[in-house]
């Protein structure tokens, strides 16, 4: 009997190693698997790279991971917000790495990842710093650079619910990143708000097949 529901946040996070690759989902506080950031800051796993949409702020979630000093690199479209310290001051120390990431462009390498593209060619970003060193070709008579996909160990995602199988559907913007990550990560982990029985969700307003979710855990709703 397939079931991939894990009793605990801690249990969940057991085998990230040291210098695993981890998609986050989340666009600010929407959709961002808290519960699953602070497990994984508890279990210690270090010189994490994290890709993400941005890099935290307020000493929660990715910023407490920045600020424990287990993060070597940070792939993100908005690594500076309010009260985002931590980053900061690695960044300006050099104790930090940091690709900057256009976000429709990093949303396109994710998808890309999940769906065994190698890469894509796209004009954003051509003539600027964001283009040293990459590929570029004219399609069309408009410049354009050479982007690659992104593939990761793990996805952390946020979902509203799901079942035992692994099928998740979302809460409005909660959604944003999740369904692309999911499927870009040789193990998803989905922290969800409600359990429910299979056959309990309708099929047309599934996101996020089980196929491509290996854990899921149910937290309360902490934003």
């Amino acid at each position: 009997m397939i079931d991939k529901i894990i009793p605990s946040v801690a249990q969940a996070m057991r085998d990230i190693s040291d210098g695993s690759t981890i998609l986050v989902s989340g666009f600010g506080g929407a959709g961002l698997p808290i519960y699953l950031l602070d497990a994984l800051a508890e279990q210690g796993a270090k010189n994490l790279t994290i890709v993400s949409n941005n890099a935290g702020n307020s000493g929660v979630g990715i910023a407490k991971l920045i600020g424990a000093g287990q993060v070597k690199k940070m792939v993100c479209s908005f690594p500076r917000q309010p009260e985002s310290g931590a980053f900061d001051e690695l960044y300006r120390a050099g104790k930090i790495e940091l690709e900057l990431v256009p976000q429709g462009t990093l949303a396109e390498r994710i998808r890309a990842g999940g769906a065994g593209i190698g890469g894509f060619y796209t004009p954003t970003g051509f003539g600027t710093e964001l283009a040293n060193g990459k590929d570029t070709r004219v399609i069309n008579g408009v410049n354009h650079i050479l982007e690659t996909a992104i593939k990761a160990d793990y996805a952390l995602i946020k979902a509203d619910k799901g079942d035992r199988w692994g099928n998740l559907t979302y809460h409005r913007t909660g959604r944003n990143f999740g369904p692309i990550m999911a499927t870009a990560a040789r193990c998803t982990i989905a922290q969800v708000n409600q359990i429910v029985d299979l056959g309990a969700l309708d099929p047309e307003n599934i996101v996020t097949p089980g196929i491509f979710v290996k854990r899921i855990v149910r937290v309360g709703d902490k934003s």
